[in-house]
């Protein structure tokens, strides 16, 4: 499969959150806000990449039947790095996203391409699944944390979008938005429009 295929497939074909439905704790819960949505879609695409590419390259080596704790102990330690620079970095964003980022450990997403794509292909491939695949769980994450933040807070990276106007004749701002239910509403709400578009198909069209 080509670079371009495998990406196709795992942004739109094949989104992990839209269509299979992975991933979607995480989704629910740091949406609140676009900022805190983009670090946990860099930081999950950071840790499916690397894992994946990792494991590929000792694929040939791994015991079958060990292979779930040379996963978890790469993937693991993949994460302890990103927690870490989050803590030394980015103390804000590091309590705001509490334990959600070390949790990536176990996240679906991760675990799901490791054992279903990694183990079996080369790495390059690998590691281009693994973007694919962070690009397209960080892209839904994008989507409903920036509803979510506009409708909620009126507000998108600290910005004021809502104008003053609208307050002045009566708008007022969607306190349901700043509650992991209106994730829920809104990412079934994606997943209807995407199939709708022709997405989920698991293939090109």
């Amino acid at each position: 499969m080509s670079i371009k295929n495998i990406m196709k497939t795992s942004i739109w074909y094949s989104n992990p959150v839209a269509f299979q439905v992975l991933g979607v704790c995480s989704a629910l819960a740091v949406t609140v806000q676009l900022e805190n949505s983009l670090v946990m879609g860099i930081s999950l695409t950071l840790v499916v990449a690397g894992s994946n590419f990792l494991l590929s390259l000792i694929r040939n080596y791994i015991p079958y039947n060990i292979r779930i704790i040379v996963e978890l102990a790469i993937i693991s330690s993949l994460v302890n790095i990103i927690d870490e620079l989050l803590l030394a970095y980015y103390f804000e964003m590091s309590k705001a996203l509490s334990v959600f980022v070390g949790l990536i450990i176990t996240n679906c997403i991760v675990m799901g391409r490791a054992e279903a794509f990694a183990l079996a292909n080369k790495p390059i491939e690998s590691f281009w699944d693994g973007i694919g695949n962070g690009i397209g769980y960080a892209l839904v994450l994008i989507l409903v944390g920036s509803v979510r933040e506009i409708l909620g807070s009126g507000c998108l990276l600290g910005y004021k979008i809502i104008p003053d106007i609208l307050y002045n004749y009566g708008y007022v701002d969607n306190g349901l938005m700043l509650f992991p239910p209106a994730a829920f509403i809104l990412l079934g709400i994606l997943i209807f429009c995407l199939k709708t578009a022709g997405g989920g198909n698991g293939e090109e069209k």
